[in-house]
């Protein structure tokens, strides 16, 4: 009997695939993410990149060709592609624009023929769109559709991750940059881990957990004083404005310079969410127990496994502020927007709110386009929910490149949080780096003795 070895194989797209010679274009959607994304393209040969960081310009072409009833992101996606074809080296032949596509109600449904729209009335209609859909099965990545699905779930998985590293670190930096070059030296290094990875599914998720591994440590190497007076934020909304800096004027680190710590909800859990609903609507139009179900069942089986395996090095770091399951936000929210009946990020951001009061939160801010259907019936809740836990501060922030006096707007809200604080029924179970006093990491106590005694002015760090 013979016994065989796992070998590290690789396999790319055939010089025949669709995308073969192609380059493909990632809308911008979070720091981080959108890079990780683009490397599972190049994972499987397909070159990929992310647009460029959005600016004036972005805006200037975005307003030009719309009309004003699309939503924010449609104008921030529109003027970034655009922006791609100002460029000197864009060639059309080539070039393939991403942009996911999805039904219901949010105007996110109409973005691909909107944008082809565009695309054929400045001439440039023979730009091919790549617009996944998971009820397609994604048969526009042929044979490795299911590769790809896997591999896009573990990287977006992951930069989650890091971005909920980078979250809980930045506000306590003592050094002013250092978790964001944190961040952005781990996001290179998983980019280049994925990028290299083994096709077979266990030896990749291994490899990607030892590039975690290695972002924990970098973050755990950052001098940080840990204070447990600072309020926990909690931020929902809609997915794109939420994450995409540009769209909310950086409305996170704007809550940092305020002396908060935000928790953002993350990608996977609108995938989740997603997810779910795809298995109400199979139960909805009588195929329970159809081949459709059996896959959509079985997917979300594998991404809560492979979600598990990545958060293993994390249970320290992550203490307190687990993430919860989609079916325990759907239940949050099914008092306020009855489940089955309402649909869309409305039900996330309601019982993701709830959820964050649930587990400490000092306050809560909604970031959602101007005129977001989503945004506009979640605001109409929380009055009620925020009665429901003890009033805990909700605000809604609409954005549309208009926005004005958003630092008071904000200060308002954090004056609110600090008296909520006071008379909160929950309170914040802390990760295991926040001390009740200030200490110093292992490596610097053992290098200096008398690293932060008292009178010392070197900076103290929770021990992690």
């Amino acid at each position: 009997m013979h016994l065989f070895r796992h070998r590290c194989v690789r396999h790319q797209i055939a010089p025949n695939h669709p995308l073969a010679g192609k380059v493909v274009y990632i809308p911008a959607m979070a720091e981080g993410s959108v890079e990780i994304f683009a490397s599972v393209f190049r994972w499987l040969g397909i070159e990929a990149y992310p647009t460029p960081p959005s600016d004036a310009r972005t805006r200037e072409l975005g307003n030009k060709y719309t009309s004003g009833d699309e939503c924010y992101p449609a104008k921030i996606t529109v003027g970034d592609f655009l922006k791609i074809i100002e460029g000197r080296s864009f060639d059309s032949a080539r070039a393939v624009f991403l942009m996911p596509t999805a039904d219901g109600p949010c105007r996110f449904g109409q973005y691909v023929p909107f944008i082809s729209r565009v695309l054929q009335d400045i001439g440039y209609g023979d730009v091919q769109i790549l617009s996944p859909h998971g009820e397609r099965g994604y048969s526009d990545m042929g044979e490795f559709g299911v590769p790809f699905v896997r591999a896009t779930w573990r990287a977006l998985a992951s930069a989650d991750i890091l971005r909920k590293l980078l979250l809980q670190t930045r506000p306590y930096e003592t050094v002013s940059g250092a978790a964001d070059l944190a961040f952005q030296e781990s996001v290179r290094d998983f980019c280049q881990t994925l990028e290299s990875s083994c096709f077979d599914y266990d030896c990749q998720l291994k490899a990607l957990v030892a590039a975690l591994v290695r972002a924990r440590s970098r973050f755990r190497g950052i001098a940080a004083r840990y204070d447990r007076e600072t309020p926990l934020i909690g931020v929902v909304g809609e997915i794109f404005c939420r994450l995409n800096s540009f769209s909310n004027d950086d409305l996170v680190r704007r809550l940092e310079s305020f002396g908060a710590e935000c928790w953002m909800s993350d990608i996977t859990e609108w995938i989740a969410y997603t997810n779910q609903e795809e298995v109400r609507d199979f139960r909805l139009t009588g195929r329970a127990f159809s081949p459709g179900m059996l896959r959509s069942k079985l997917r979300s089986h594998i991404q809560r496994a492979d979600m598990k395996a990545l958060l293993v090095p994390f249970r320290e770091d992550f203490g307190g502020c687990e993430e919860p399951e989609i079916e325990e936000l759907i239940d949050l929210a099914t008092p306020y927007l009855p489940y089955p009946g309402a649909e869309g990020e409305m039900v996330v951001s309601i019982g993701k709110s709830a959820y964050f009061a649930k587990h400490g939160a000092d306050g809560i801010v909604d970031i959602s386009p101007f005129t977001c259907m989503n945004g506009i019936v979640s605001e109409a809740i929380y009055p009620k929910l925020s009665q429901d836990y003890g009033g805990i501060p909700i605000r809604n922030f609409y954005f549309d490149s208009t926005q004005s006096d958003l630092d008071r707007d904000l200060e308002i809200h954090l004056e609110l949080t600090h008296s909520y604080r006071q008379k909160k029924r929950y309170q914040r179970h802390y990760p295991s780096h926040f001390p009740t006093g200030y200490c110093v990491p292992l490596h610097l106590a053992e290098a200096d003795p008398n690293h932060n005694k008292p009178g010392s002015d070197k900076p103290t760090r929770g021990v992690r």
